[in-house]
């Protein structure tokens, strides 16, 4: 049985066995990257346990006590047996990867054609009606989005475009999260309870790493071309060349007509140096990706986590800045 810090953690198979006693340790892992919450379980093999056997396609689920609190919660509930493997020395071990079922919805695919003036809302709505999936909260995206064709693609990438779209529309930026009560549409770092962390006090260590990958100093934007001959240039915005030298890159939108909207859409192209933070620390083990969150008094956003369960519990995250999620995530 897993006790980190005092609090226990339960899987519970089928929903009628519960394998504490058979726990050696339990990874969850979130990622602004992917859609699924991710657990990977090692089970030791008893005999009892290999009577029941576990297979994928099983339901499953992970609870524990949040860190700092007294009642048992779930972590990944409901979630689905993916893979399985096992390993044999001295004693049998079986390794299960688990996810949240969002998973179905990354590995299916479908098509769609969305008329002009829907929003991602809306069409969250749609995706979850024709799948079967429970939501729970949908806020209003409030970004009318342009008419679009998706061809025979995953359903998350679908929605990750409307998010897009939405976020370059003036949005705010959202990512789907699946609950214990139904599929959310959560807005970035709109989290009620804010952890802060200290080098000096509760962090193990800090890595920062700054890089011009992805830095943009000058945007051209071209108008749509008659015949063969070249695109026209409807606007070139320049940003920090004297200090980054020229990283240039090409719009070209076939819905940008005016030079006004086309200097709009150049200057939220510029984009200087990225900065992200690597940490370990103590484990939090609520924490998500997407959440907002303090370190030395300055605020982030996590967009990715690993939790390893354990006494303490350790925590890996990977912070970065509002605008360098909204550039890398969602430009």
């Amino acid at each position: 049985m897993i006790t980190p810090g005092g609090n226990r953690y339960e899987v519970v198979l089928a929903d009628k066995h519960y394998l504490r006693e058979l726990v050696e340790s339990i990874t969850l892992e979130d990622s602004l990257d992917e859609i699924a919450l991710r657990a990977t379980i090692r089970l030791a093999a008893t005999d009892d346990f290999q009577s029941i056997g576990i297979s994928p396609g099983q339901e499953i689920r992970v609870s524990g006590i949040p860190f700092g609190g007294t009642g048992m919660v779930y972590l990944l509930h409901p979630g689905v047996v993916w893979d399985c493997s096992s390993s044999s020395r001295i004693q049998k071990h079986i390794n299960v990867t688990i996810y949240d079922r969002t998973i179905f919805i990354s590995r299916s695919e479908d098509e769609y054609l969305f008329p002009a003036g829907q929003t991602a809302s809306q069409r969250l709505k749609k995706y979850a009606a024709d799948w079967g999936i429970k939501l729970l909260s949908v806020p209003d995206t409030g970004v009318p989005l342009a008419k679009e064709v998706y061809r025979a693609r995953s359903i998350y990438s679908m929605i990750q475009e409307d998010l897009r779209h939405t976020v370059s529309g003036g949005g705010d930026m959202y990512r789907p999260r699946m609950t214990p009560d139904g599929l959310e549409l959560y807005k970035l770092g709109s989290n009620q309870e804010v952890w802060a962390l200290e080098t000096d006090q509760n962090v193990e260590e800090i890595t920062q790493h700054r890089t011009l990958d992805g830095a943009v100093t000058r945007v051209k934007v071209l108008g749509n071309a008659s015949g063969e001959g070249r695109s026209p240039v409807l606007a070139v915005e320049t940003g920090e060349t004297g200090k980054y030298g020229t990283l240039q890159r090409v719009l070209s939108d076939s819905s940008i007509t005016d030079a006004g909207t086309a200097r709009k859409k150049a200057r939220e192209m510029l984009a200087g140096e990225d900065e992200t933070v690597s940490i370990t620390c103590l484990d939090i083990n609520t924490v998500r990706a997407g959440d907002r969150l303090v370190l030395n008094g300055n605020e982030w956003l996590v967009t990715s986590v690993r939790h390893e369960l354990g006494l303490p519990g350790r925590m890996f995250l990977e912070l970065a800045p509002e605008e360098v999620v909204r550039r890398r995530y969602y430009g």
